[in-house]
């Protein structure tokens, strides 16, 4: 039996103009926070950080997580929007003067989701966390082990939750980097209720608070998320912005003022638009590569197309040195399905670790029969080459 001397290949071909991967290492711009990251919405790629991982106190920005929470229940129908819910003395006394913010729920009402909703985004109000989270969960506190445990199926891989407000207590931490995940979830996941973050106002029980997210007002494209403020975190933004088909996503913490937060915030949101871009290099199923080539098979190529979207995110001035090379083991043997990995496209850039995604077999391809087998296999070793 003779052997079948399969050789490694590595194919590479310039795709176009527009390649670029996201960056492993992100550009760096200082920044007055003490904890930042900013993110590509579609790519993920990872615009700067300083800190990311670092545990902080994340103040009201944890209110996100409540939020999702509450999100899930609405869109698998276990709670509806006009659903009422209890406000408890326990909750009453816990908040009614704490001195945080506030919905200014009365002791032994109700009110519905979709007002505690916009009490908890909107107002900041720690009262409405609470009795979202005692519905939930039956306690705060069961609230908080909960939401630890989801925030781990969700991505987050340090947070943990010990409220549903992010009122101070020990432990209840998170990071910059978390936060920036949790942040797309609730984008990704909920698009039917995500306008809520830009809503600038909401009345309550007679008392009218506005929106406290500073780049609503004064950024072009900025439609959420949350702000937080405590002694110990300093001021925190966690944001959206949307222009065009781009959206980033930006945490900051440990700002000095209102003041601060608001123009560190304006100014990196700038900084990551005018530097960046992220290019569409392939839609799922485009052909890759139209000819690999096939060994012992009833056809000699076959078409290699792209499993999923591949979109790259990169500095402008970086885009003339990108690179993107497909790689496969070939000839490839048969028999092979559609739908089989068959190899990856490599993107590459100076300084940047590279991108990879897979490439899949289009089709079917038979296995030659036995006599055929051994005539082109006796071709390979004679000619060097397939005869058919």
């Amino acid at each position: 039996m003779f052997p079948l001397f399969l050789r490694l290949a590595v194919a590479a071909q310039l795709v176009g103009a527009l390649l670029s991967p996201p960056p492993a290492v992100a550009q760096s711009i200082e920044t007055a926070a003490r904890q930042a990251i900013i993110v590509d919405f579609a790519s993920g790629a990872v615009l700067m950080e300083k800190n990311a991982d670092e545990l902080m106190v994340p103040s009201s920005m944890s209110k996100l997580m409540t939020v999702y929470m509450v999100f899930d229940k609405l869109k698998t129908g276990a709670w509806k929007p006009n659903d009422r819910l209890p406000v408890s003395e326990t909750v009453w006394r816990k908040h009614v003067k704490s001195g945080g913010s506030l919905m200014f729920l009365p002791v032994n009402s109700t009110a519905t989701v979709e007002d505690l909703l916009k009490g908890v985004v909107i107002q900041s109000g720690n009262d409405a966390c609470s009795v979202l989270a005692e519905a939930y969960s039956g306690s705060e506190e069961a609230f908080g082990e909960e939401a630890t445990r989801r925030s781990r199926e969700l991505g987050l891989t340090r947070s943990i939750f010990k409220n549903a407000s992010g009122w101070p207590e020990p432990d209840h931490m998170m990071t910059a980097r978390d936060l920036s995940v949790l942040s797309r979830r609730l984008i990704a996941d909920f698009p039917e209720y995500y306008p809520l973050f830009s809503q600038t106002d909401f009345v309550f029980n007679g008392i009218k608070q506005g929106n406290r997210n500073p780049l609503l007002y004064s950024t072009p494209g900025a439609d959420g998320l949350k702000t937080g403020h405590t002694a110990a975190a300093g001021y925190g933004l966690a944001a959206s912005l949307k222009r065009g088909n781009r959206r980033i996503i930006m945490v900051l913490n440990g700002l000095s003022s209102m003041k601060e937060r608001a123009e560190e915030a304006r100014r990196l949101a700038e900084w990551a638009f005018r530097e960046w871009e992220t290019y569409p290099l392939f839609k799922a199923g485009d052909i890759v590569v139209p000819d690999a080539e096939v060994w012992l098979g009833e056809a000699e190529t076959v078409q290699l197309a792209a499993r999923g979207n591949l979109e790259v995110t990169m500095t402008r001035k970086a885009r003339a040195e990108m690179k993107v090379t497909t790689v496969h083991t070939g000839p490839i043997p048969a028999p092979i399905k559609a739908g089989d990995e068959i190899g990856k496209v490599v993107v590459t850039a100076p300084g940047m670790a590279p991108m990879e995604m897979a490439l899949v077999a289009t089709g079917d391809v038979q296995k030659l029969g036995f006599v055929a087998r051994i005539s082109t296999a006796l071709s390979r070793i004679i000619w060097g080459q397939p005869k058919r």
